[in-house]
């Protein structure tokens, strides 16, 4: 979610880049680095994007249980 999250915040960046050491490189549209990405808003907007994405997969599972409950009443 940490792509997801810079392109939110930083819609400038057009390319996330996460070396073997976790470094985060961020590139605008003409490959140069983008620089003072806050690393704070970033983990905390991943964090964000993951309980949305997390209550989507749960809401899913629970209308398929729901459904199969009403085939089986």
């Amino acid at each position: 979610m940490i792509h997801e999250a810079i392109h939110n915040l930083y819609p400038n960046v057009k390319q996330v880049i996460i070396d073997e050491d976790e470094t985060i490189t961020a590139l605008d549209i003409d490959g140069n680095e983008v620089t003072g990405i806050d690393m704070e808003a970033v983990n905390s907007k991943a964090t964000e994007l993951q309980a949305e994405y997390d209550a989507k997969i749960q809401a899913k599972e629970d209308l398929k249980a729901s459904a199969k409950a009403k085939l089986i009443a």
